[in-house]
């Protein structure tokens, strides 16, 4: 397959180029990527300045250092690069995208734009410990997962309504467990605002601090899943409609329902 790669941690940063390496030797790989750091920038796109695309000379695989955001990435590289991917992989994340992180998660926009534009896509992120910098990390075990979903799940045509979020325990390849299909875990944040006054006049927020996961002992979920030593696969929905809700509304007085229009 002709494969768009791209990632919100910036196009040097390692997990990208785990990711490129490895997908290259069974597919056409091209990568689009921020230009630098886009963390936490969920699904943003740049509406009111010029982007920009540079052609990178470094390495075997064709390369594009972007200005914008993930999904100003994926748009650019399956719009203007021809011919359009058949698959978008977003990653290798630094650090984990589970349960409500795939709301703020740059990582996890990159898939879910290709899904918008009709293209089957797959996030994937490596769950290290940012608290822990000195730790090694195995990118290449998350690489080697990713090729083993998208062999598995990517290997023929399917609907680009849902994609895949993919999460990788920071563990040597032999020592995780195997792939769990999961659902969304829960987190609540923890962390409080801290407020610094600087020469009297301004007040920093430092606003994030490390989530309590609720989910860690829950089966089934992709918290659990990652704890318990799996990677874990979770399809998610582009249609947001509360289905349920649709359902309890519509027999309310006042409120029609545009089924019966």
């Amino acid at each position: 397959m002709r494969v768009l790669i791209t990632n919100d941690d910036g196009i040097d940063s390692p997990g990208i180029r785990a990711l490129a390496e490895n997908l290259s030797r069974d597919h056409c790989v091209v990568i689009v990527a921020p230009s630098g750091d886009r963390s936490g920038i969920s699904h943003a796109i740049t509406s009111d300045e010029a982007i920009t695309m540079q052609r990178r000379n470094d390495g075997s695989i064709l390369s594009y250092a972007c200005s914008g955001t993930p999904a100003d990435c994926v748009f650019l590289g399956s719009a203007e690069l021809s011919p359009r991917p058949a698959l978008v992989v977003s990653g290798i994340n630094h650090g984990p995208n589970l349960a409500d992180d795939v709301n703020y998660s740059g990582t996890v926009a990159g898939a879910i734009e290709a899904s918008l534009l009709g293209i089957p896509a797959i996030a994937v992120s490596l769950a290290s410990d940012h608290e822990d910098p000195s730790a090694k990390r195995h990118w290449e075990s998350a690489a080697a997962i990713a090729r083993r979903c998208i062999a598995l799940a990517f290997d023929r045509p399917h609907d680009a309504a849902w994609y895949a979020n993919v999460n990788v325990p920071n563990l040597p390849l032999d020592a995780i467990a195997g792939i769990a299909i999961t659902r969304l875990g829960r987190k609540r944040i923890c962390g409080r605002m801290i407020g610094e006054e600087r020469d009297g006049k301004a007040l920093y927020y430092r606003a994030w601090e490390s989530p309590f996961e609720t989910d860690r002992e829950t089966l089934g979920t992709d918290i659990g899943a990652v704890h318990a030593g799996y990677a874990s696969f979770t399809p998610l929905l582009l249609d947001r409609t509360a289905h349920s809700a649709l359902r309890s509304l519509a027999d309310r007085p006042g409120l029609d329902d545009a089924h019966d229009r």
